[in-house]
């Protein structure tokens, strides 16, 4: 049996008392020339634009996974995609909130209020990319985009000390609830990875759930996995990724 960090559902989405198809969330990074890219985490805006432009073609809109998860405890929200955006890049306001208003689209983003006004340092290839300030994400949080912690400083929970784990998952949500003036739900785990330990902390924090990419064997609303959104990703690669999603991914535990 999969290891379930936590089935009770967020409490804004109710208590769905048995799995359902794993929502499909969207990863994207940053927004911005790609020419230099080495970990391919970089979309341009006019790709970006030609994919949410597919996404509205084929009947689907991107929204927030605080949105996503409170339509499927309704029992709704099978045409709703979850658009998350890691790092909290500066390039967020200037290129993605464009294309959000243009396609009607929501999204979560993650950021690192540690890291307020600095660049992704923990990538040590590829150029230095500035983050958002913190009048940055109150920004995008009053153009309605969803907050999200991405921890403190980008450090691999799965390696950290309890210290320093406690303070990634908890300072960064307090900090973000004093910086926006509203409630932090989401998390955000730096790199994906997640191990019971970090999804317990996060859990223990007062999150309501958490991102990661591959999580294994762990399931539950704090092991949400996600799909790779990229520059190649064109529209036969989006229906691909699409239509293969529920078969990859199990059933998450408490969601309909």
């Amino acid at each position: 049996m999969p290891a379930s960090v936590d089935t009770a559902a967020p409490a804004t989405t109710g208590r769905p008392t048995a799995p359902g198809p794993a929502p499909w969330v969207a990863m994207y990074h940053s927004v911005g020339d790609c020419s230099d890219d080495p970990y391919r985490i970089t979309v341009t805006p006019e790709r970006l634009h030609a994919q949410l432009r597919w996404l509205r073609g084929h009947g689907l809109r991107g929204v927030s996974v605080r949105d996503l998860l409170a339509a499927r405890a309704r029992g709704e929200g099978r045409h709703l995609v979850g658009l998350t955006f890691d790092d909290g890049y500066a390039d967020f306001v200037d290129n993605a909130l464009p294309a959000l208003r243009r396609w009607g689209c929501g999204a979560t983003l993650f950021v690192l209020p540690g890291r307020l006004g600095g660049d992704n340092a923990w990538d040590p290839q590829g150029p230095r990319k500035p983050l958002l300030t913190a009048r940055g994400i109150r920004a995008a949080a009053a153009a309605g985009i969803e907050i999200g912690s991405h921890g403190l400083t980008h450090v691999d929970l799965t390696r950290a000390d309890d210290a320093t784990l406690a303070a990634e998952v908890t300072e960064s949500r307090a900090l973000l609830q004093e910086l926006t003036d509203t409630p932090v739900e989401g998390f955000c785990y730096p790199y994906g990875t997640v191990d019971r330990r970090a999804a317990d902390a996060v859990r223990e924090a007062g999150y309501g759930w958490a991102c990661a990419i591959d999580p294994g064997q762990l399931n539950g609303f704090f092991a949400l996995p996600r799909v790779h959104i990229g520059q190649n990703d064109t529209a036969v690669r989006l229906y691909l990724k699409h239509r293969l999603h529920r078969l990859r991914r199990r059933p998450v535990e408490g969601l309909r």
